[in-house]
């Protein structure tokens, strides 16, 4: 059998806010609602998105809840184009995210850009070519 990552669990500092950014602003279709637990759709095709209470997430896992900066993990959205790169762009940044790096041509003939979801997480938003 080989691996497949069927839900990318988020650690979030408040899951309301977590929820509001994913499901009302980014398109995602809540399956599950819960206190302190979230679960998404993200489209057909694509993992599942939980959104989950920080210090639960670690207890869960049974490691210590401290930490910061680069979590060494990013998430890759590929469009078509460069208008929906920006179009994806400003959507983050309307609810809630913060740019990290703005959208520009790349030097490999691509188009994009980086945001911060409210906790910190980083999204590129990236065309294929």
């Amino acid at each position: 059998m080989s691996l497949q990552a069927s839900v990318i669990m988020l650690g979030v500092q408040d899951v309301n806010r977590a929820k509001k950014f994913y499901a009302e602003a980014m398109g995602g279709e809540i399956e599950q609602d819960h206190p302190g637990f979230v679960r998404c759709s993200l489209g057909e095709g694509s993992s599942k998105l939980a959104l989950y209470e920080w210090q639960a997430a670690a207890q869960d896992a049974g490691v210590s809840a401290e930490g910061s900066g680069f979590r060494g993990v990013s998430f890759h959205f590929v469009t078509d184009s460069r208008q929906a790169v920006d179009e994806v762009m400003r959507t983050a940044v309307a609810a809630g995210a913060t740019v990290v790096k703005e959208a520009e041509a790349a030097g490999w003939g691509g188009y994009s850009g980086w945001f911060g979801d409210p906790d910190g997480y980083l999204w590129k938003v990236t065309t294929a070519s």
